[in-house]
């Protein structure tokens, strides 16, 4: 990894929430999908921000999806699909951040987030429960598609984390994989020589590497 300047990225919220459970198509539903902003200073550990949960800890959860990100800069975009006003957190997010975008952020990058140092993990991979939130059945489709997916980080440190500080780059990674490559080459047709240069990636997710890893033999 290279180290680098102090390039910093404006947070617009951190959100938190616990699991509920919603009725959905005749069933019952266990979801933290609906967060709520905090205003004070946090503690974020291993696993996620103090305050916050996961209903499905089989799809969600875990040391490499402990923070959920999402670019503020996708709002207008969907706010245009969904045609209506988007509130915070309104894809589940626990940080909404500005122009820290799939295609400029890689697959283990580092930042610093007030106390604690963070490392980009994987993708987010939509799941029905954001098509439920919005009342709208195609947009974990639109999401894939466009590759707007945000990401998720993991813990390298943990440490107290204020709302109002910015998610600063300390550690840029040494090769060319970012999140859009990832969401390409698993949402959309890949060539072998594109996926196997993410499967090289250390710092790729090993649920997301164990996956692609099937789809090599399919090529």
């Amino acid at each position: 990894m290279a180290i680098v300047g102090q390039k910093r990225y404006d947070i617009e919220g951190i959100q938190v929430g616990q699991p509920i459970t919603i009725h959905a198509n005749g069933k019952e539903i266990k979801t933290a999908i609906n967060k709520r902003r905090i205003y004070e200073p946090v503690y974020l550990n291993r696993l996620n921000f103090e305050g916050d949960g996961q209903g499905d800890l089989v799809h969600h959860g875990g040391y490499d999806k402990a923070i959920c990100v999402f670019p503020y800069d996708h709002y207008d975009y969907f706010e245009q699909f969904l045609g209506v006003p988007l509130q915070e957190a309104a894809f589940g997010e626990n940080l909404t951040v500005h122009q820290l975008v799939e295609t400029k952020v890689c697959i283990g990058d580092v930042f610093q987030l007030g106390e604690a140092l963070v490392e980009v993990s994987q993708p987010r991979q939509p799941c029905v429960k954001l098509s439920l939130k919005h009342g709208n059945m195609k947009l974990v489709k639109e999401v894939q598609q466009t590759g707007y997916t945000g990401f998720y980080l993991r813990v390298l440190k943990e440490g107290m984390v204020s709302p109002d500080e910015p998610l600063v780059l300390v550690e840029k990674a040494s090769h060319q994989i970012t999140v859009h490559e990832v969401n390409e080459v698993k949402y959309h047709q890949a060539d072998p020589q594109r996926l196997k240069a993410v499967l090289e990636v250390e710092a790729l997710a090993d649920a997301v590497r164990k996956s692609l890893e099937k789809r090599i033999h399919h090529i």
